[in-house]
């Protein structure tokens, strides 16, 4: 087990199976620069193929694309997740709590690792009851979104919730 999941169990929550295609390195970083916050919203095909294989190959009955705060929507006009999974039938039953969530690539690894619960069920807990579930993000960091999407929707019943990523 990796350091984070580690940390995870130690704070009570259950062990998250992860899967990373790419590693998050400066070729990675400069991608997302581009793609989330420089808006360069064609950039989101660029791996499309790559997520949609993963995502194929994955036990899952629901694939729940990490959620954008409404001010985010608003302001970068996109959700990068549900951008780079084009084709792919998506539930948006998660919602960002805040109206503005910070990003948080603002913060350092303490700060990330210390943050609340971000997420509300958008949708009645009886769709997610017995359900596999499948949550996609672009990055994952310090697993803090994972983790709390992931125990949010165990609450609400999920029989088994993994996650994916473009990088880590």
């Amino acid at each position: 087990m990796c350091f984070d999941c580690i940390r995870w169990q130690n704070k009570g929550y259950p062990l998250l199976e992860h899967r990373a295609i790419y590693q998050y390195n400066d070729v990675m970083k400069t991608y997302m620069q581009q793609y989330k916050f420089n808006g360069d919203f064609l950039l989101k095909d660029l791996f499309n193929h790559d997520l949609i294989r993963l995502i194929d190959n994955s036990d899952k009955d629901i694939v729940v694309p990490i959620p954008v705060s409404h001010y985010t929507m608003q302001t970068r006009g996109f959700n990068q997740v549900s951008g780079m999974l084009n084709g792919q039938t998506l539930s948006d039953i998660l919602s960002v709590t805040a109206s503005k969530k910070d990003h948080q690539s603002q913060f350092g690894r303490r700060e990330r690792m210390n943050r609340q619960q971000p997420f509300a069920l958008s949708v009645s807990s009886q769709l997610v009851v017995g359900q596999r579930i499948l949550l996609v993000d672009d990055v994952y960091t310090t697993g803090n979104t994972m983790y709390h999407a992931a125990n949010l929707l165990y609450q609400a019943g999920a029989k088994t919730v993994k996650s994916i990523s473009l990088a880590r």
